[in-house]
């Protein structure tokens, strides 16, 4: 059995995957811990960075730098929590990619590897709906889906 966690930065993915490391520990699962960088995202904060600060000839160094501080920031975080799993005697690994969000989940979930996808209710935001993401991708997963609150 493998498990697919996406993870987008949110405590409640964190929770999401501490939630899989304790499926997984009962059904002897390995663990995926999943998330795609969007490059839409990134622009967007840097576009908005160049507006407050009244430089806009320094959109592409902001993009740049911003680009490179959230995949470490990325890195970081799936580093962390596939310690976490490991210590709790979990199988564990980590898979970045870039693109949007909705395409890459549902491409990696659907690809026929996994028997369970976890994943947080809501996103950063932190708002108390269920998150966008969750609303766009829930209905497209062919797997079996636990939504964590």
């Amino acid at each position: 059995m493998r498990i697919l966690v996406l993870v987008d930065g949110s405590k409640w993915s964190q929770k999401a995957a501490l939630h899989a490391f304790a499926v997984a520990k009962g059904k002897k699962a390995k663990v995926v811990l999943f998330s795609v960088l969007d490059r839409r995202e990134v622009r967007a904060v840097a576009f908005h960075a160049s507006v407050i600060s009244g430089s806009l000839d320094e959109i592409r160094n902001f993009e740049e730098t911003l680009w490179e501080q959230n995949k470490r920031n990325v890195k970081e975080l799936l580093t962390t929590l596939l310690e976490v799993g490991q210590r709790e005697g979990v199988s564990c690994a980590f898979k970045i990619v870039e693109g949007q969000a909705r395409d890459r989940i549902l491409e990696e979930a659907n690809s026929g590897r996994y028997s369970l996808v976890v994943m947080g209710a809501y996103g950063k935001s932190g708002k108390t709906r269920i998150g966008s993401l969750l609303e766009d991708v829930i209905g497209g997963i062919r797997p079996p889906v636990m939504v964590v609150r």
